[in-house]
């Protein structure tokens, strides 16, 4: 059964078919955005805010998202980040 993941403002995608999410400011990240827009293999799901993570699925499938990479590898991890921070912090 497929999990499925808020990426933000009710937008959710399958967490099962996720490669990468990474930050969309490097060159090489635009231009796989650009051919994306123009062979139309992209969701915009940024809800007309500003993109800050671009999410990279095994079918080569796009999908822009207004939420921080870090928020979504939490979510797709199911846990906050802060959350993942305590668990690796050791105590003496």
């Amino acid at each position: 059964m497929s999990r499925m993941i808020n990426i933000g403002y009710g937008n959710v995608v399958n967490a099962d078919k996720i490669l990468a999410v990474v930050r969309p400011e490097a060159a090489p990240i635009k231009r796989m955005v650009a051919v994306a827009k123009d062979h139309e293999t992209y969701v915009d799901a940024t809800c007309g805010r500003k993109c800050k993570s671009v999410i990279v699925s095994e079918e080569g499938r796009i999908v822009l998202s207004a939420l921080l990479p870090e928020t979504i590898a939490g979510r797709v991890n199911g846990k906050l980040p802060a959350e993942r921070e305590e668990l690796t912090t050791e105590e003496p």
